[in-house]
Formats: structure tokens, C-alpha cells, sequence
């Protein structure tokens, strides 16, 4: 088996479980209601937008908005997602089957974690055409837009990252959602909770997500925040790889 194979097998999984239906139908219906309220706020401020130039428009007030509304309710989405992709196979004893069959530990991290991006990019895809669906009534700033939502896909990423390696790690999934969150949360508040603290620090508002999805968000592609989000997917895999294989070797 290769690293496609996991993918499909984990993506059939997905597809016959009805958790995974319940929650893309739970989580557009949200987002719809969402941006039904972003709309109403933008009609509500589009007369004094108007008389005033250079102001925010619909991509900032309404796709922006929309598109980080996602990423958010991605830290619950994402960790419950991956909390099976590993934890699961361990508590299942399945995990001895896949090395058996010849699969290296990064194989099977790369799987699962590429059957879970897929998942959540596809819900993402469905969030991101409710703006489109009044491209032709507004003028949106399309450099802005694909800009936030490359972001958000860097982001709901690092986010899958961190699940599928909290999955390595936990004896149960239960266990293992509740770490992705925790350290989700904690990368999202990093930086308020020192400017509440007080603490000026550089790199805590580097390590912080939202230091480096907001200037996607407001049409900005900086390298650094490209880097940022790709390593931590980089480093929450192999920590991902690295768990599973000492668990073959003691296996």
C-alpha cells in the first residue's frame, strides 16, 4: 500500500460514516447562517460606505469575515476529524496490520493526514462560494480574496497537522481531540494573553496563528507566514512519524 491508498482508504471511511455527513451539513449550515448576517451588517453600513473613499468593501466585511469565521470553527472541526486517524487504529489493534503490510510509519502519517486535509478543504470550498454566489452584484477584490483563502487553507493545514499528530500520541481519541484543541487554543490566544500579561515579546506574536493569517486575510502573502504554517505541519508530521516508528520497533 502507498500513501494515495490511505488517503482513499481513510476518505471511504469518511464517506460511510454518518459523523462525517452530519458534521459538513451542521458546520454549512453555520457558515450559511454566518454569512447571512456578515450580508446584513454590510447593507446595513453600505450607505456610509459610499460617501466615504478608501474605506472597507464587501471582500473585507463580508468574504474576509466569512473565510476566518471557518478557520475558527475549524479548531473544533479539525481535531475531531483526526482524533481516529491514529488513536483509533491503536485502539481497533488495526495499527500492527498497516505494518504489516509493509507500510512505513511516514506512509501512513501522510495518508492520514492528506485524508483529512481533503475533508476540511472541501468543506472549505463550499464556504468560500457563499461569498461567490454575489460576485456579479458586488466588486470584489479578487487579489484579497484568493490571498485569505489560501491562508485559511495554510492554516486549517497546520491545524489537520497538529490533530494527526496528537492522534500519534494518545491512547484514545477522545484524548487526542482534546490536545489538538488545547494547543489550537493556545497558538490562537498566545498573543492576547501576553498583551494582557503585559509581556511584549517578538516571538510570541511569531508563534501566534493569528499573527500570520491575518495579513491573508487583508491581501497580504508574506513568505514568513507561508513558512510558519508549513512548518508546523513539517514538524507536527514528523513528530507524527517519529511516534509511530518507536511503536513498530517495540511492536
Amino acid at each position: 500500500m502507498s500513501v494515495p491508498s490511505i488517503t482513499r482508504l481513510d476518505l471511504k471511511r469518511l464517506r460511510v460514516r454518518p459523523f462525517a455527513w452530519t458534521l459538513a451539513a451542521a458546520v454549512l449550515a453555520i457558515m450559511a447562517w454566518l454569512f447571512l448576517t456578515d450580508l446584513n451588517i454590510f447593507l446595513a453600513l453600505q450607505p456610509k460606505l459610499a460617501s466615504q473613499e478608501g474605506n472597507l468593501g464587501f471582500t473585507d466585511i463580508v468574504s474576509a469575515q466569512h473565510l476566518l469565521a471557518f478557520v475558527q470553527l475549524s479548531l473544533l472541526i479539525a481535531p475531531l476529524i483526526t482524533m481516529h486517524a491514529i488513536a483509533g487504529e491503536r485502539r481497533a489493534h488495526t495499527l500492527p496490520l498497516l505494518f504489516a503490510a509493509g507500510l512505513s510509519p511516514a506512509r501512513i502519517v501522510l495518508g492520514k493526514f492528506f485524508a483529512a486535509l481533503i475533508y476540511l478543504w472541501l468543506l472549505l470550498i463550499g464556504v468560500a462560494l457563499m461569498p461567490l454566489t454575489l460576485a456579479h452584484a458586488t466588486t470584489p477584490d479578487w487579489g484579497q480574496f484568493a490571498a485569505a483563502l489560501l491562508g485559511c487553507a495554510l492554516c486549517v493545514g497546520a491545524l489537520v497537522a497538529i490533530g494527526i499528530a496528537c492522534s500519534a500520541f494518545a491512547s484514545h481519541p477522545a484524548l487526542a481531540a482534546t490536545a489538538a484543541l488545547l494547543i489550537a487554543l493556545i497558538l490562537t490566544l498566545l498573543d492576547r494573553g501576553a498583551e494582557i500579561s503585559g509581556v511584549q515579546s517578538g516571538w510570541l506574536d511569531y508563534l501566534a496563528l493569528p499573527t500570520h493569517l491575518t495579513p491573508f486575510l487583508q491581501g497580504l502573502v508574506r513568505s514568513m507566514d507561508v513558512i510558519y504554517f508549513l512548518l508546523i505541519v513539517a514538524l507536527s508530521l514528523a513528530f507524527a512519524s517519529r511516534r509511530l516508528a518507536a511503536e513498530k520497533v517495540r511492536g
